[in-house]
């Protein structure tokens, strides 16, 4: 997160005592929690195609799937601040994973019965405990080192969510779409009831495993011993707060657009990428070939970011969003109009320019905030929500065309070009002070 967040002093943002070497293993363990929120999220880039062929979904209907998810961020993210304040951050993170995994066995019981509406619950209650864990991992990693690298560890952690990212693509590709008729089918084929049934299936496994690693990594924080944030790390009292106000500060504003239309740009990447690759106009393969590429997607986004986390200690984050920001918007014109397998190429180098868009509009969105970055963290986590909206690409995707349904894809790079230019300069009336480690 951006250095202005905190306070220009050193010490101000670092207790006395407090070196590197004490706040490294925190965030290691972190880097953890990074990793299995991404890696689960993006199973859902081979679930719904998958789903799309036991259901027999539309395009609307499939990425109203992935809406459900994101509801749950909308719903989640301003009481996850809340209980963030009152049992602390290390707790809230065990509650948590907790609830993830009570999702993902739920995913389970979907794929036994099979059933579409448990499906949406238990993917509902997944994103529920990945908005509490983003509610209270992004800000405990802005403040546990210096400030002026704020920005460049968070997206140095955040490579590891896009890690996470990376191998989900493989793990969905092998145990969902490789092992089902309708993963190794071209598009469009024509499945028996029998065979979709059989397919439906095939996600008992892999949630089956997800299910035990969130376990297990639930009684590892749980038994961890995190750095405690000290006082000013949270909520500013009554009496403080009377004076302070979230909307005085334009970088927040714009920065909650900037992150609600960034999601719903990555999101629709993902999520329809294996059928858009999939179609004769395009790559012409099956879902599984098209999973392969779309490791790259989430491969350029990983090494993007950790490319990123340098590129950052020598530019400043606004203009690097700038250009990242720009070349994403080349790229997806490429998607739109270009016909033939470098379409497919443009998708995929959507996925690299992506790569530092959200912790650096995260890290510029909270700049100046001091007691309020709970607060503000919350309504920026809230803002996950725009992947709500993917059904509206799906929707173009029904009407003209899958291919045109990436010109939403556009509209959202131009507003996070918009905001790296402008809307993210602070206007708050004062830089307020930064959240301390207690000692």
């Amino acid at each position: 997160m951006a250095g202005p967040i905190l306070t220009t002093s050193k010490a101000a943002a670092t207790p006395s005592g407090a070196s590197t070497a004490a706040y490294r293993p925190a965030l290691t363990l972190l880097a953890s929690l990074f990793f299995m929120w991404g890696f689960i999220t993006v199973i859902n880039n081979t679930l719904l195609p998958h789903l799309r062929s036991v259901f027999e979904l539309n395009y609307t209907q499939t990425t109203l799937i992935e809406s459900t998810w994101f509801v749950g961020y909308l719903i989640a993210s301003l009481p996850a601040a809340k209980l963030i304040e009152r049992i602390g951050y290390q707790k809230a993170l065990v509650i948590g994973l907790a609830v993830m995994t009570a999702g993902s066995l739920g995913m389970i019981l979907a794929a036994s019965l099979p059933s579409y509406g448990v499906t949406l619950a238990s993917l509902f209650t997944v994103s529920c405990g990945i908005a509490l864990l983003q509610v209270a991992a992004n800000p405990y990693v802005a403040v546990i080192g210096p400030p002026e690298s704020a920005e460049s560890r968070l997206t140095l952690v955040q490579a590891f969510n896009t890690t996470g990212d990376m191998l989900a693509i493989v793990f969905g590709r092998y145990l969902i779409l490789g092992r089902t008729t309708g993963g190794t089918s071209a598009e469009g084929a024509h499945l028996s009831y029998a065979q979709r049934m059989a397919d439906a299936q095939a996600t008992k496994l892999p949630y089956l495993i997800v299910a035990i690693v969130l376990a297990a990594l639930t009684i590892v924080i749980a038994r961890a011993k995190l750095p405690a944030l000290g006082a000013a790390a949270r909520r500013a009292n009554a009496e403080e707060r009377r004076h302070l106000s979230l909307w005085r500060h334009r970088n927040l504003v714009f920065g909650c657009g900037a992150i609600f239309l960034y999601v719903l740009a990555e999101i629709g990447v993902g999520n329809l990428f294996i059928n858009f690759a999939s179609q004769p106009s395009i790559a012409n393969i099956t879902h599984e070939q098209a999973a392969f590429y779309l490791t790259f997607v989430w491969g350029g986004m990983m090494v993007g970011r950790f490319a990123g986390a340098f590129i950052m200690r020598r530019f400043a984050p606004e203009k690097v969003l700038a250009a990242f920001a720009l070349g994403a918007l080349v790229s997806a014109l490429v998607a739109t109009f270009v016909h033939g397998p470098g379409a497919m190429y443009g998708l995929i180098a959507v996925g690299l320019f992506h790569s530092i868009m959200f912790p650096t509009i995260f890290a510029l969105a909270i700049r100046g905030l001091g007691p309020l970055t709970e607060e503000g963290s919350g309504l920026l986590i809230m803002s996950i929500a725009g992947g709500a909206l993917v059904f509206i690409q799906g929707s173009v995707a029904d009407r003209y065309g899958i291919q045109w349904a990436f010109i939403v894809t556009v509209l959202c790079e131009l507003y996070v070009l918009f905001y790296a230019l402008v809307g993210s300069k602070p206007t708050g009336p004062e830089v307020l002070p930064a959240p301390q480690l207690a000692e």
